[in-house]
């Protein structure tokens, strides 16, 4: 009898997963940067005195970035090598943190944030793109990405401690600075452990799907935001239209070129895209639920921006276990399966968060289970989304995903946080007295925070009045919260089991 023997993928040794140790870290500090300001800003604030608008500016001007550089840093990796490129995008994050830390005034800080922005976007998708040419047995490969991903979600749930705790002894500039020793060890770590790779099949060099794949994601972002300010004024209309009519230029150009910067026919593919949208669902749920949260812990229950963040970080702690434990499952159910299965243990909760506004303990479990059930589907289903695309495009595929956890975030925050404002303004609007001084009342009505600060200048048992409606008011905003959550995880659900057993898009290059 002749059995032919098909060849196994080759098991990764010890300098990969060394190489992974250094990959992660780089998702570790590109979450963390964006998360760690929280507490800075204050600080900045006293020492730089930005204006409003420039406050504003320093906190998205990072993510901005990184939402509009993404696309091009993708194919840039392919086209240049994924190496280089991280090297590349490593040097520029660790020269801009000197340059915020060294920020004479607002204006600099903002440019530099713009520039650790342009670094940290070269990072996610070439990090990605390298996991899949150094993991080729699938298991391990899956393994790799969920540690990856939860490289991102240690980020951003240790950032206010860490800046917190920089800020105890330091001055506000060792914020920034903290970052340099990491990405001088990884300049000098990479080229030993990470292999060299360049794709012969990579995306034309083509100025003007850069310039539009640049400039659409932040147009979306900002309209979304200003919808949030504003509702629909003109400005806000003319933004969203001026994104989605450079969005169609840009792809009706990518059908046009013969090697695109994103692989089409992975997006024209029904699962793929099914995959791509529920991860941005994911990224939307994730970042809105932790705004509203973390704002509850600070503003309802009185709590320090640190001892916030010391309450969230053991939920976040387990879930990392969790998410690594469940990547070791797909050896025996199809990641499918578990990606449906997280969905339905995050609806515990939105169902937690409805009885969390009078126990920390609960609004933070709520929290927990939220991120516990939906990072299967954003580790496994990336997983899934890289396995199917083309040789050659990983590190435009990896954009995909990451752009759409960008957008996802984007839309979690203006969404649910408009959602969440509306609840507060009505609820404040239906019960305010007209004893109080108008500049009070405009206050109190435009969110917590700006209640709580107005109260001041009120007697003591107005103020007291005033700060208890205020919360019984952001209370109602969690609890709507919630209830819109329940819908958006069961459609998870749906999206997870709608995926086919053995997931193929279209792999024309």
């Amino acid at each position: 009898m002749n059995i032919s023997a098909q060849k196994l993928p080759e098991r990764a040794g010890l300098r990969a997963w060394c190489a992974l140790a250094v990959l992660a870290t780089t998702a570790v500090l590109v979450m963390m940067n964006m998360s760690i300001l929280y507490l800075a800003l204050p600080t900045i604030s006293k020492a730089l005195a930005p204006s409003g608008a420039q406050i504003l500016w320093i906190m998205d001007a990072y993510g901005l970035v990184i939402a509009g550089s993404l696309i091009t840093m993708g194919a840039l990796s392919d086209r240049f090598g994924h190496r280089r490129l991280l090297l590349v995008g490593s040097a520029i994050f660790a020269g801009a943190s000197v340059l915020a830390a060294c920020a004479p005034n607002p204006s600099t800080l903002i440019a530099a944030r713009s520039l650790q922005g342009l670094g940290a976007a070269a990072l996610a998708p070439t990090s990605l793109a390298l996991i899949k040419a150094i993991f080729h047995e699938p298991g391990q490969r899956t393994l790799a990405i969920t540690i990856w991903m939860v490289g991102f979600l240690v980020g951003g749930a240790i950032g206010p401690v860490i800046g917190g705790l920089v800020l105890t002894y330091f001055a506000w500039t060792a914020v920034f600075l903290l970052f340099v020793p990491a990405m001088v060890v990884l300049i000098c770590t990479a080229p030993m452990l990470i292999p060299s790779q360049r794709s012969c099949r990579a995306a034309e060099l083509d100025f003007q799907s850069a310039l539009l794949s640049i400039l659409t994601p932040p147009l979306i972002v900002l309209s979304i935001k200003q919808t949030t300010l504003s509702g629909f004024d003109a400005l806000t209309v003319v933004a969203l239209l001026t994104a989605l009519f450079l969005t169609a230029v840009f792809f009706r150009r990518q059908s046009r070129l013969a090697r695109p910067f994103l692989p089409l026919s992975i997006l024209q593919d029904r699962t793929c895209a099914l995959l791509l949208v529920g991860m941005t669902l994911v990224g939307a749920i994730l970042f809105g639920t932790s705004l509203i949260t973390s704002q509850y812990l600070q503003l309802v229950f009185g709590f320090t921006p640190l001892k916030a963040g010391l309450w969230q970080l053991p939920g976040a702690t387990i879930n990392a276990v969790l998410a690594v434990w469940v990547s070791t499952l797909t050896a025996r159910y199809r990641p499918q399966v578990l990606m449906a299965v997280g969905t339905l243990v995050a609806l515990a909760g939105p169902l937690l968060l409805l009885l969390g506004g009078q126990d920390p303990l609960v609004l933070v479990a709520g929290s927990a289970f939220l991120l516990a059930g939906l990072t299967p589907f954003m580790s496994l289903g990336t997983g899934v989304f890289l396995q199917a695309v083309p040789e050659g495009s990983a590190g435009s595929a990896s954009a995909i995903t990451e752009t759409g956890a960008e957008l996802g975030a984007a839309l979690g925050i203006a969404v649910f946080g408009s959602l969440a404002t509306s609840a507060y303004r009505t609820y404040m609007a239906d019960r305010l007295t007209g004893d109080l001084p108008d500049k009070v009342s405009i206050a109190a009505l435009e969110t917590l925070a700006g209640a709580i600060s107005s109260a001041e200048m009120l007697p003591v048992d107005q103020n007291a009045v005033l700060v208890s409606l205020a919360r019984e008011a952001f209370s109602s905003s969690l609890y709507i919260h919630a209830l819109t959550l329940l819908p958006v995880v069961l459609s998870l659900s749906l999206i997870a089991l709608t995926l086919p057993g053995k997931t193929q898009c279209n792999r024309t290059p």
